[in-house]
């Protein structure tokens, strides 16, 4: 949780010592007012996850068999299906909170501690729910855009729902270190490596990755927060809005 409250911090002063800088030549997005401080982070993450990332993730594919990542990703989307239990509870999202629930309870006692998706063969769907969207639910705005260090694009409302999310993360809670931070790393490589195709086709399509990176993000967070059905009136422009 101190992690999480530093990061907020360091995201607050960046954000007051940068005011409201924007990429030279651009526009200014009433969403992205600290854009000048944002481009400097996606580039700073961007020339990370080229020297250690993403070379990190391409051995993993290369080493690691089809049916053991696959594995791999199931246990973790387990861990994180306690998570995303609580926060629909949170939501008042009762059916969402028994099915997710279910999941968790199938998958470990049937599916060996999780390595296996048994809820999905039986129809249980599958959701993802953190601590930013059930602030959003009960209407707390997203905030500006930000970009954190190693984390990615995120929101002001995001950022400060991190010290909570980390005390959901069960990984996080394990009280051996190594092991901890070994399952922290498999967890990180895992996911860098399920990305590999969509980083490089948006490197390669997008115009401007730091501007269709944020697009993308804002709009799934929202349309996240509405469980996939934002009203038709609603203004993606709009910051003040979820």
């Amino acid at each position: 949780m101190k992690n999480g409250l530093r990061i907020l911090c360091a995201v607050l002063t960046l954000a007051v010592l940068s005011g409201c800088a924007t990429a030279p030549g651009k526009a200014a997005d009433a969403r992205d007012p600290w854009e000048g401080m944002n481009r400097s982070v996606y580039s700073f993450n961007d020339k990370l996850d080229q020297v250690a990332l993403k070379p990190l993730a391409k051995a993993y594919v290369n080493v690691v068999p089809s049916p053991v990542r696959t594995g791999v990703n199931n246990f973790f989307g387990n861990l994180g299906d306690v998570w995303t239990a609580t926060n629909s509870l949170l939501q008042f999202k009762g059916q969402a909170a028994v099915e997710t629930a279910m999941r968790v309870v199938i998958n470990t006692t049937f599916g060996l501690g999780g390595l296996l998706d048994v809820a999905t063969e039986m129809r249980l769907p599958k959701r993802k729910e953190d601590f930013g969207q059930t602030l959003g639910h009960w209407g707390v705005p997203s905030g500006p855009y930000v970009v954190l260090p190693v984390f990615g694009p995120s929101t002001l409302r995001d950022t400060a729902a991190l010290p909570l999310d980390a005390k959901g993360d069960l990984v996080q809670q394990v009280s051996d270190v190594s092991t901890r931070n070994s399952l922290t790393f498999l967890h990180a490589t895992d996911t860098r490596a399920g990305l590999l195709q969509a980083v490089d086709v948006v490197k390669e399509a997008a115009l401007d990755p730091y501007s269709f990176v944020r697009d993308a993000y804002l709009q799934k967070r929202r349309n996240d927060i509405y469980d996939g059905n934002p009203p038709s009136n609603f203004d993606y422009s709009d910051p003040d809005l979820q």
